[in-house]
């Protein structure tokens, strides 16, 4: 498929709604508004294709950048070009797709959470924590997490919005998993405040930390 071709068949899906839907959630800049299901189908007819990927991404366009993310292949990636991919981003929804399929899947993303961790850009950041995050969920291997809480406790509140929200998660992910380091991290949940009073659907769990961990604690 060509990029024409591709660009083409996410202009016919889009929807006046979608579009409105991402704007509401912080999206900017040109994009169709195309239903995530579309775009996977789109993508599943495309296949792996790391070179129209490139282009699609080079668009800017928020559906085509979508649509790159599930077609490239991660591994082709350098370092430097998967750099400026996450410090271009400006939309957590986006953001959170690229640290799932390209991001978590590179072959240098430790060198890269760890590098990460202290650059200025709120969206390299956020992949930071993401990286944490996933290797706080398979058990630690290496990661002191008394220091980890430390810092979160110390940085979150000082730490731009989009980086806040994989931080948080990973408060939550240490007192989910370790029951040694839950009274701790509920404690630092209480304390920080950070997402008390955030607006949750009914039947979803909070991402205030406390109540997070308490609630999928009880299921376990």
């Amino acid at each position: 498929m060509t990029l024409k071709e591709a660009m083409d068949s996410l202009e016919a899906f889009g929807t006046q709604k979608m579009r409105d839907q991402n704007i509401r959630h912080g999206a900017s800049g040109p994009q169709f508004g195309v239903k995530m299901g579309d775009i996977r189908a789109l993508a599943k007819a495309i296949k792996m294709d790391h070179d129209l990927g490139r282009l699609l991404w080079a668009t800017e366009n928020l559906d085509a950048r979508f649509l790159a993310i599930l077609i490239l292949k991660p591994k082709q990636l350098e370092e430097s070009e998967l750099e400026l991919m996450v410090a271009s981003v400006n939309f957590g929804a986006l953001a959170d797709w690229l640290n799932s399929y390209i991001v978590k899947n590179h072959p240098a993303k430790e060198v890269l959470r760890m590098k990460w961790l202290d650059e200025e850009s709120p969206y390299l950041q956020r992949a930071a924590w993401s990286l944490t995050t996933e290797r706080v969920s398979k058990k630690a291997d290496g990661l002191n997490l008394s220091a980890l809480l430390n810092t979160i406790e110390s940085q979150l509140l000082s730490k731009p919005e989009a980086a806040q929200w994989t931080m948080n998660y990973c408060l939550a992910e240490i007192g989910i998993r370790y029951p040694e380091h839950r009274e701790r991290a509920i404690s630092i949940g209480e304390s920080l405040g950070l997402y008390r009073d955030y607006p949750v659907s009914k039947g979803c769990t909070s991402p205030f930390a406390p109540i997070w961990i308490k609630e999928i604690v009880s299921r376990q």
